[in-house]
């Protein structure tokens, strides 16, 4: 009997045994395993990634809505319907996307109101254009024209009489979209950003010869801030100015017998920017891009110094400028009158002739740069904003599609890089980022359809802010360079000194089985 109750309490003690390790092995992988799993998993919040991958199939459609208004007397007879009624015309655009661009002028045609009337009987275009101004839709985008009958004495100075079909006004505005048959320094204009710097710089390469002195802070606020403020729309602009002494251009002039002067070919002007990019200093510290506009006092022993273009012929206002980096202008220096003079001679720079030259360039840097216009065509000056109201539309419409393409390009750029690498974190910040970046582009899209241009673009520009912040978030690095192996090899110690027992354990348990399962049963 107590052998008998010996061998029941030991059977019973191994039944206890194996469902203990059975119990451990039960919690460790039913339990722990996903447990840990789950916790040391690479978190990825959601993406939409079929939205990203439409961005670029959405269609560009730019609305412009254009008031076209008759004076008494100016109706012509063959229009399809009397006054007031509305025309669509549509113009597929031909620009470097991969989405087919339409230009749609949804256009009204109706008669003069009273004060309309009355602007138009002005003595002269500018006083009637000027009080017509007033009385214009000011939305972004948007163009108002007036058509006067021909005994009109404002005729004479206004431009050529045209046919007021929709066939005509397409024609005369297809200039005021990115149509992608700008000229070849348009297109190689300032790439669209949130933010630009300027930098004036003087350079004095010969101070023992020459004290320069130039009022650059109040030629900025006389000439250069009046367009900034009107540019202020398309980004944000700082301004500041420095006077590198020493700064000389790294290409040796040419001396020319005839002319007693120093010359710079066209294809020596290349290689003058960067010797000089290396003293300015600003490129490397800034945010943004850099707009360096450089005024060159000659050293004394280089002077007079002139600029030739491809022809050899002298270029007027002795510069030149390099598309999406800036412009330089050689300022030459009087000789002294007498070999006895005093050095250093003292300069004052004559602020408003470099000043036009910078503003010049600065339009060229932004892709404004005029067409020739017919002799009989008069355009008005933008004056002393340097910008007129409807190259500001076009600035816009250029920035809005750039910025919609950029977007599209990064999102598109970062959906494949999170596809292909696995274990990059994408925290909640970063795909309400992703998720913003793609809802402004699809506003940004509605509002041009809409003919909204101004609620578009800045719909582009949050785009545009969304899609970097998620693109350039520091958490997308954190385990990049950390591979599933080293997972493994680190966490592996950790749970191999428990989980061998276990395997021991239920290795001991499979044997006992197998081995009763052999034994041949006692009959009593």
């Amino acid at each position: 009997m107590a052998a008998a109750a010996a061998i029941a309490a030991d059977e019973a003690e191994r039944a206890r045994g194996r469902r203990a390790a059975l119990s451990f092995a039960a919690i460790a992988v039913l339990l722990g395993l996903p447990l840990w799993w789950r916790t040391t998993e690479t978190y990825r919040a959601a993406l939409p990634y079929g939205d990203i991958d439409g961005l670029g199939q959405l269609p560009f459609q730019l609305a412009v809505p254009v008031a076209v208004v008759f004076a008494p007397g100016s109706v012509p007879g063959d229009l399809p319907r009397p006054l007031p009624f509305r025309d669509v015309q549509e113009l597929e655009l031909s620009v470097n996307l991969r989405t087919t661009v339409t230009s749609r002028y949804e256009m009204i045609y109706r008669s003069t109101t009273a004060r309309e009337e009355a602007a138009l009987g002005a003595a002269t275009a500018q006083e009637a254009d000027a009080a017509l101004h007033l009385l214009q839709d000011a939305s972004l985008g948007s163009l108002t024209m007036y058509v006067v009958p021909e005994t009109s004495s404002l005729l004479p100075q206004l431009t050529q009489v045209m046919s007021f079909t929709a066939s005509s006004i397409t024609a005369a505005l297809s200039d005021r979209v990115p149509d992608g048959q700008l000229g070849p320094d348009a297109r190689r204009h300032l790439k669209s950003s949130l933010g630009y710097e300027i930098t004036f710089s003087l350079l004095n390469p010969d101070p023992k010869s020459h004290a320069v002195e130039w009022d650059i802070e109040e030629a900025v606020n006389r000439y250069v801030q009046p367009v900034l403020d009107k540019l202020s729309l398309v980004a944000n602009f700082s301004v500041d100015s420095q006077i590198l002494y020493y700064a000389v251009l790294g290409v040796t002039p040419r001396f020319d017998k005839e002319s007693s002067s120093f010359l710079l070919s066209a294809h020596s002007l290349p290689h003058v920017i960067n010797p000089v990019e290396a003293r300015l200093g600003s490129s490397a510290a800034s945010l943004y891009p850099v707009l360096n506009f450089l005024l060159y006092v000659p050293e004394r022993s280089h002077s007079p110094l002139y600029i030739q273009d491809k022809d050899g012929a002298p270029v007027s206002t002795n510069a030149f400028h390099s598309p999406r980096w800036g412009g330089i202008m050689v300022y030459n220096v009087e000789a002294p009158s007498s070999p006895q003079a005093s050095l250093p001679l003292h300069v004052d720079v004559d602020m408003v002739r470099v000043m036009e030259v910078f503003l010049a360039q600065l339009r060229l840097l932004f892709g404004l740069s005029r067409e020739e216009l017919p002799p009989e065509f008069l355009l008005e000056r933008p004056g002393n904003e340097g910008l007129a109201d409807w190259e500001l539309d076009r600035l816009l419409w250029a920035h809005t599609v750039e910025n919609i393409a950029t977007v599209s390009t990064t999102l598109t750029s970062l959906a494949q890089l999170l596809d292909k690498i696995g274990n990059i974190v994408i925290k909640d910040d970063v795909a309400s980022e992703v998720y913003r970046a793609v809802a402004s582009v699809q506003s940004a899209m509605a509002e041009l359809a809409a003919g909204h241009l101004h609620s578009a673009f800045q719909a582009s520009k949050e785009a545009v802010t969304s899609s970097e912040r998620a693109f350039f978030d520091p958490s997308l690095l954190h385990l990049l360079y950390f591979p599933d192996d080293q997972k493994f090899a680190i966490y592996i110690p950790l749970f191999l000194p428990m989980a061998v027992p276990i395997l021991l354990s239920l290795a001991k348990i499979v044997r006992e089985t197998r081995q009763r399962k052999k034994e041949p049963t006692k009959v009593d």
